[in-house]
């Protein structure tokens, strides 16, 4: 097993259980969004073209949550933030997550692999753009004026996450992989510890509330609440033990 690196590429994937304990619903706990609501209507290309008002009016709601619910970066998000700011060498956050708590907490090096909740497309332009108001078909774009054209900039069932060649040139250089806050059942964020196990030289850690699908891959776990076990273990890094 590798020792625990004190320098070197590193990358942190993130999922929804960094959010919950800001507030945000997971989706696939057992009173999580899918148990709310059928992902095939909301969160599919085929949802959308058979009832786009239905998909609006999901994201508007979720919109309006991140943005006048009371969320707030947790101290998960804030430990990710100093490890950036303070680790010697390149931290990448690729985060599953469409709430922007990362760059709230002031992480600046982040790829939203699903997309952002803050932002639209237009199947015109195709360029995402900030937004934080709600979306109809009715909302004509900003660039190019045409209506029933937007939608939320986010990566659907179907659809392919975002930036991958850029993250798999970070997974295959990194010296330490972070998963932390994930189920381990989505794909292709699901194998990028596989990935970097192709690298021997690379240590693997899982921070997670429970035992992910996958934990078995990771040379350690470490298994409690996000805000407790991320701050812990980010110090225990920089302090180079």
């Amino acid at each position: 097993m590798p020792p625990l690196p004190s320098a070197g590429p590193m990358v942190v994937l993130t999922g929804a259980g960094i959010s919950k304990e800001s507030g945000l619903d997971t989706f696939r706990d057992q009173d999580g969004i899918w148990s709310k609501v059928r992902l095939e209507d909301v969160a599919t290309p085929e949802g959308f073209a058979r009832d786009p008002a239905l998909v609006h009016g999901f994201y508007n709601a979720r919109r309006h949550n991140l943005l006048h619910g009371g969320i707030a970066p947790n101290a998960a998000h804030h430990a990710l933030a100093r490890l950036e700011a303070e680790w010697p060498d390149e931290v990448l956050i690729v985060t599953q997550n469409i709430d922007d708590l990362h760059e709230r907490a002031g992480s600046t090096r982040l790829i939203h692999m699903h997309g952002e909740l803050l932002k639209i497309r237009c199947r015109h332009c195709d360029q995402p753009r900030a937004w934080t108001s709600d979306l109809s078909l009715q909302t004509p774009c900003p660039d190019c004026g045409r209506t029933q054209s937007l939608r939320p900039h986010v990566v659907w069932f179907g659809e392919m996450p975002l930036q991958m060649g850029t993250i798999m040139t970070a997974l295959n250089r990194c010296r330490l992989f972070l998963s932390i806050g994930t189920s381990g059942h989505v794909y292709p964020a699901a194998g990028f510890v596989e990935t970097v196990r192709r690298n021997r030289s690379a240590h693997t850690v899982e921070l997670n509330l429970e035992p992910s699908e996958g934990a078995s891959l990771f040379h350690d776990c470490i298994h409690g609440p996000a805000s407790d076990v991320v701050p812990a273990f980010v110090e225990r890094l920089l302090a180079g033990r």
